[in-house]
């Protein structure tokens, strides 16, 4: 199961470093795109269970918007720290290390992910969440985990278009941390990652779980 991890991480990775290096941004999001789905249907650490794997046609998502692709500076912000409690890997503790604006979405948190070599977390949830999209809302930068669309010393590269769920979207048994509150936005964001008609899935928790909806 370790090594299958490192795989999905790897191939998680190289996609991110593909879109990075397209030299148009759409051509970049289309190789990411096929590449989660390849994932998803058929990789042992996939998201899905296995009755959701056996009716998989493919992660639903918004058309791509070039107006919603950001090169956007790491503007200062008052220091924050959060210590967030999961169910499996115990408390993630995230320290805010600025904002960036992204247009007319508005300004939202940047933080890092803190643990062994650390990286940038920057998830948002925006006003389609609970709607079209998971109501704890989506990730845009988690470059623990590949998540990685490039910058520099000053900038980040955000694109909306590669907005995707967290694990915890497609099945009860997964937990992860959700955006915080400078990370939320009363505007819809029509791009990315969407769910498809009905959700994921129909959570029916265990006895004594709490329950969830979104």
């Amino acid at each position: 199961m370790t090594l299958s991890l490192l795989d999905w991480r790897r191939r998680t990775g190289a996609l991110y470093a593909a879109a990075r290096s397209a030299a148009d941004p759409e051509r970049g999001w289309r190789i990411w795109r096929d590449g989660r789905d390849e994932l998803f249907a058929g990789h042992p650490d996939s998201p899905l269970d296995e009755a959701a794997r056996a009716a998989f046609s493919g992660l639903p998502y918004a058309p791509y918007d070039p107006g919603l692709r950001f090169e956007a500076r790491l503007e200062p912000a008052p220091a924050e720290r959060l210590e967030i409690p999961t169910a499996a890997d115990g408390t993630v503790q995230l320290d805010r290390i600025g904002r960036v604006a992204l247009g007319d979405v508005g300004r939202i948190d940047v933080w890092w992910l803190s643990g062994y070599g650390g990286g940038v977390f920057l998830p948002l949830r925006d006003g389609s969440a609970g709607g079209t999209t998971y109501g704890g809302g989506r990730y845009l930068l988690d470059t623990v985990k590949g998540a990685d669309l490039g910058g520099d010393g000053t900038r980040l590269v955000v694109d909306l278009n590669l907005a995707y769920h967290p694990s915890c979207t497609y099945d009860p048994r997964w937990s992860c941390p959700l955006a915080p509150e400078g990370n939320r936005v009363t505007v819809p964001v029509a791009a990315g990652e969407q769910l498809p008609p009905g959700g994921w899935y129909q959570l029916t928790p265990l006895p004594g779980s709490p329950i969830r909806r979104w």
